[in-house]
């Protein structure tokens, strides 16, 4: 049965959305300043122009402007510099190091280290020892501080060098030809041709346009788009009125227009305006508050604990000995905080932008790499792509023409139908559209002294196509549209969807005709007629049936289809001098003759099928955002895996039931017209959202903007890829926008936060598996990092509450944090994937599911119902500083709070439960154990008995003081009388191998961690080479620290130590490898059931990429092995 949707239903559905539609401030730019820019070169008329910037300016026919000679335009670069604009002010590198320097870890041992200082004060011979832990303390907190400096300054270098590989182009005509330079070589009195989705190269006066508007938000706050054109005699306007001044940085959102340089450099309108250079920022990435999160929790845990056994401490067994108790204080913490933990994050991160990079994957800020690990990497579950362009190869060819009577083909394809015919220029019907398509363009050639097809066509890749067609059956292409000038032109807009232009072109009624172009839907709404044997006759509906056949026959195949009309306008309402204008729509409109449909195929590029497979099994929904027409998005989307399942209208066809009887449920697909994006309802969203397969066909800039809002709104961590300008307002809006570099505009690449330098989708891919793979590797490093925290800990309170001597000193904490653990963190980045496609088959760390949409509503549906609004207007009135200060204070003690805070969710964060649990109470206690027992054989062994450590230990709360060069006789249990030296020296072999035994253990932890879908121990988990660096390195130090004399003085140990007590560590360490293997068997069920299952009817090949440190291989079944195995 049908379920009805209940009032609280679509009450609840509703929630979430409402502040979508609440209104938004207006971004405010630098009022203040823009009108004392000194900028003149408007003011001049085109004559005056010329002759001030050394150039001439054609204004009636601009795109045969010769432009300034390659030596001329190198004399003047030589004199003015460069077009380049001098960077903001940064902060110097004494504030960053500060900053690196002025976090909590950092504090607290600088902290502990005057502490140390000021005891020494007090009593220099008794605390003789806190010499070098003081020192040692603060001198690692400038370390730590120096490392994360250094690699921010290595960071942004390589940030440099990967912009660097992407430099700002622009298209200028030098010795008469149109080209492409860099940005940086335009001087003063070059021509310059601005297109759709260009960002302007340097301050331009206009002199020639076609309905050129430009984005000036950045520098004025103007939110809407701006209108640009030539003013022959000037504008007497300031700079930022003028009609015909374009800026530099600003963005071409629509038509086109030629300008000759007026400013470049720091002369430019932006370069004069000091607010808009103004320093950098200090938003915070989603890593860093996680970490820094973390690392309050930890700092909070290690000053209570510190706090909490001082006090214990000097009231009971230290009772007066404040020294003893302040050097146990400064222990713990040390003990507790991971003092390598932000060099480790830094250096992991800065190997990150490195490798993706080596990817084809350019982040464009600092801040980026990070929110790639975050975002992309590990929580995006959405990605809404464009299609031409992004998935398709933006290489359009004609491959069918319908006449309104008859079916051609423009090449011998075997996929066609019988009847249809081969195209031939004599074929009725067939000349007008070859006309359209030649007169109604806005493309231009590189070049026009070269045969048509050696010549390059700058224009976008529809018009492209159709040119490349018309000039095959043209005889002489230039001469044709030179005899036929545009005498009026409306340029193709995401608005309209179609292109009109009025060409000069005699016919039997005039001199006038109109020619049209676009939507099939938007141009055949505008015909009243449709050519027929060259006769126009009246639209009937077996006419609309043969349209719609035609239509649906060319969309299936995944075409793109364009539909023509024309206009023969008669003399005496249009004389050949008639004024058109578009602003008052003074042009003909309607009752237009309909003259065919031309169908242009763009095809997948490869490996975009398997692209998306790998992302749909990887558990992140993929749709399609398009502004083609819904059937070929539906047909692309069937070639590349998007749509594998029915939508009602298919489902409809294939049972012969009417669409209205077809429930949503029986459907995992949906095709979604843009018409019908605004009138969607909250309930209506929720249903599209909630289907496996999404496409969105015929949308506009604002329809992807209202759907990226909408995800966003249900819990989606939404990325966008896109090339054009209509895809720039979802590209900034979303968590992460993916621009293409080679066809992408500069618009698009403006919005993006991330760039695919080869334009090819599967660097996605690429960047998804390498990404997750970095953020498993950060994990492992912290989970290994924190692991050595119970050991260092529990000791340190066995040494107040029993007590007993010190197991481990402060100093030889900061050696195992500082020393070995260091090397061997780093070395985590280098690990490969456990497994050939573990990760690639894993959710999203924080998918959405149903309950976390029903949670996410549940509170928006509270918020509204405790937000005031007027009573008249229904206006929402904003709560004061003190109500929400008031708000914050009275939460904790309200149960929503707790039952939100309790809530239990899907979602992994970086430092979570698991994470703790292991490296605390897991890891962390074997490890303790292992070095406890170790500790008290080597006690044994030396004659203490454990009842004499807490015995010995407890004298000296009487004065007597053990385990020192000054120290009394001590009798043990066995009445042996057990002198000073031997004290001094079983007290360094037992730290020594309390020591050791960390060490020991953390190298079969490294091994333990990895250990998630398969057990510790196999080629996977010895793959990293570096890992074995790295332990390596740690043995030669602890060896080194521990059997070399003359540094007992400073860190203790004892060279006596027997390397047969080191059996002891490593069968721990062994326990640690078999509790690791018993792990995964738990874990792996739950495992099991998480893993994205197959997909039925998912068509994949072998999907293979590799680099130095990464390679994943993922295959899956085809359909057909699929279909078999499904039947079982």
């Amino acid at each position: 049965m049908k379920r009805e949707l209940t009032k609280e239903d679509k009450e609840l559905a509703a929630a979430g959305y409402e502040h979508l539609h609440e209104e938004k401030g207006k971004k405010v730019g630098a009022e203040a300043n823009v009108q004392s820019v000194d900028i003149s070169e408007h003011r001049l008329a085109f004559d005056e122009l010329g002759d001030a910037l050394g150039t001439v300016v054609d204004g009636k026919e601009p795109e045969h402007s010769r432009g300034l000679t390659a030596e001329e335009a190198k004399t003047r670069l030589a004199q003015d510099g460069p077009n380049i604009l001098t960077p903001p002010k940064k902060k110097s590198a004494f504030r960053k190091y500060m900053d690196c320097l002025l976090t909590m870890f950092n504090i607290l041992l600088i902290i502990a280290g005057i502490l140390e200082y000021i005891l020494l004060g007090i009593d220099y011979k008794d605390n003789f020892q806190n010499t070098y832990l003081g020192g040692i303390l603060i001198a690692v907190a400038f370390l730590n501080a120096f490392i994360e400096f250094y690699q921010l300054q290595k960071s942004e270098a390589i940030l440099a060098s990967f912009l660097a590989m992407i430099p700002p182009s622009c298209r200028v005509v030098r010795d008469g030809t149109l080209t492409s330079i860099p940005a940086a070589n335009l001087v003063k009195g070059d021509i310059v041709l601005l297109r759709t989705g260009d960002k302007t190269p340097a301050d331009l006066v206009i002199f020639g346009s076609t309905d050129l508007k430009v984005d000036n938000s950045n520098l004025t706050g103007e939110s809407e788009p701006q209108e640009r054109r030539p003013m022959p005699d000037g504008s007497r306007l300031s700079p930022v009125e003028a009609e015909n001044l374009v800026f530099n940085s600003t963005l071409v959102v629509n038509g086109e227009g030629w300008g000759v340089v007026a400013r470049t450099g720091d002369h430019t309108f932006i370069g004069q305006i000091a607010a808009l250079t103004s320093g950098e920022t200090d938003n915070k990435s989603p890593l860093s508050v996680e970490i820094a999160r973390f690392v309050m929790m930890v700092s909070t845990i290690a000053i209570v604990f510190a706090v909490v056994f001082f006090v214990v401490g000097i009231t009971t067994v230290y009772k007066g000995k404040a020294s003893q108790t302040v050097t146990f204080a400064v222990s713990i913490l040390v003990a507790f905080v991971p003092e390598g933990l932000p060099s480790v994050v830094t250096l992991l991160l800065s190997i990150a932008a490195k490798r993706m990079a080596a990817q084809n994957v350019l982040v464009k800020d600092l801040q980026g790499v990070e929110t790639l690990v975050t975002y992309l990497v590990s929580q995006l579950t959405l990605l809404a792509t464009d299609k031409t362009g992004t998935l398709t190869r933006n290489q359009m060819t004609v491959t069918n023409l319908w006449s309104g009577q008859h079916m051609y083909t423009a090449f011998q394809s075997n996929n066609d139908e019988a009847e249809t015919e081969s195209f031939s220029f004599d074929k009725p019907g067939m000349s007008e559209l070859v006309s359209n398509a030649s007169l109604n363009s806005r493309i231009k050639f590189d070049r026009t002294d070269v045969p048509f097809g050696e010549r390059t066509i700058l224009g976008d890749a529809t018009e492209t196509g159709l040119i490349r067609f018309a000039g095959r059956y043209l005889v002489d292409f230039d001469d044709y549209v030179k005899r036929h000038p545009k005498v009026f032109e409306v340029p193709f807009n995401s608005t309209n969807k179609w292109a009109l232009v009025i060409v000069n072109k005699t016919h039997a009624e005039g001199p006038l005709t109109l020619y049209i172009k676009g939507a099939p839907e938007r141009v055949l709404a505008k015909c009243s007629t449709y050519l027929k044997d060259g006769k126009a006759e009246p639209v009937t509906e077996d006419f609309k049936a043969a349209y719609d056949s035609a239509y649906n026959y060319m969309a299936s195949r995944g075409h793109r289809v364009i539909a023509c009309a024309q206009l023969l306008l008669p003399k005496a309402h249009y004389p050949a001098d008639y004024a058109f204008s578009r602003t008052d729509v003074n042009y003909p409109s309607s009752d237009y003759c309909f003259t065919g449909l031309i169908s242009l195929e763009d095809p997948p590029k490869h490996g975009v099928r398997e692209a998306i497979g790998t992302l749909r099994l990887a558990g992140i929904k993929v749709m399609m955002v398009t502004g083609d027409h819904p059937k070929t998005a539906e047909a692309i989307a069937r070639k590349i895996n998007l749509i594998l399942g029915d939508t009602r209208e298919s489902l409809s066809v294939k049972t012969g039931r009417p669409i209205e009887e077809i429930y949503e449920d029986e459907v995992s697909a949906v095709v979604v017209h843009g018409d019908d994006i605004d009138g969607l309802q909250g309930w209506q969203w929720d249903q599209i959202f909630s289907k496996d397969e999404i496409v969105f066909a015929r949308t506009s800039p604002k329809h992807k903007l209202e759907i990226v809002k909408h995800a966003q709104a249900l819990g989606h961590i939404v990325g966008v890829t896109g090339d054009g300008v209509n895809d720039s307002p979802a590209l900034k809006k979303a968590d992460l926008g993916i621009a293409m570099n080679i066809s992408g505009s500069d618009v698009s690449k403006e919005a993006a936060n991330m760039i695919l330098l080869d334009d090819n989708f599967a660097s996605t891919v690429k960047g998804v598996a390498e990404g997750r793979q970095i953020f498993v590797n950060l994990k492992r490093s912290i989970q290994y990092t924190i692991s050595h925290s119970t050991p260092e800990v529990i000791p340190q309170l066995l040494y107040v509450v029993v007590p007993i001597p010190l197991p481990l000193s402060a100093i030889l904490i900061l050696v195992i944090d500082l020393g070995f653990e260091l090397f061997v963190a780093l070395s985590f980045a280098w690990d490969k994937p456990e497994t050939a496609d573990g990760l690639m088959r894993m959710p999203p760390r924080k998918p959405v599911s149903d309950s976390s949409i029903k949670l996410i509503k549940k509170r928006a549906l509270r918020r509204t119902k405790t937000l005031r609004r007027d009573p008249e207007t229904q206006e929402i009135i904003r709560p004061s500083r003190w109500s929400l200060f008031w708000g914050h204070c009275k939460a904790p003690f309200t149960r929503d709070f707790w039952e939100d805070k309790m809530e239990s969710t899907e979602a992994e964060s970086l430092v979570d439960k698991k994470l703790l649990s292991y490296a605390y109470l897991e890891a962390g206690v074997i490890e303790m154990l292992g070095g406890l027992v170790a500790y008290f054989v080597v006690f044994w062994k030396a004659g203490f008995s454990p009842s004499d450590l807490r015995r010995a230990q407890a004298a000296s709360s009487n004065g007597t003081t053990y385990f020192l060069k000054s120290s009394p006789p001590f009798v043990n249990y066995r009445g042996q009388t057990l002198d000073a030296a031997t004290q001094v020296d079983a007290l360094g072999q037992a730290q020594s191998i309390v020591y050791l035994s960390v060490f020991i253990i953390q190298c079969f932890n490294v091994f333990a961690v990895k250990a998630k879908f398969k057990f510790p121990f196999g080629k996977n988990a010895v793959a990293n080479y570096y890992n074995f660096l790295g332990i390596l390195a740690g043995a030669c130090l602890g060896v080194f620290i521990v059997y070399t004399p003359p540094l007992h003085v400073v860190f203790g140990g004892s060279y006596h130590l027997s390397p047969l007590y080191w059996l002891i560590p490593i069968a721990f360490g062994c326990m640690l490898l078999v509790w690791a293997s018993v792990r995964v068997l738990l874990m792996r069920k739950g495992l099991r059931q998480a893993r994205v299952k197959d997909i039925k009817g998912l068509m994949m090949c072998e999907f293979v990429f590799e680099n130095v440190n990464l390679r994943l291989s993922f295959t899956v079944p085809t359909m057909r092995t699929m279909s078999m195995r499904s039947r079982h």
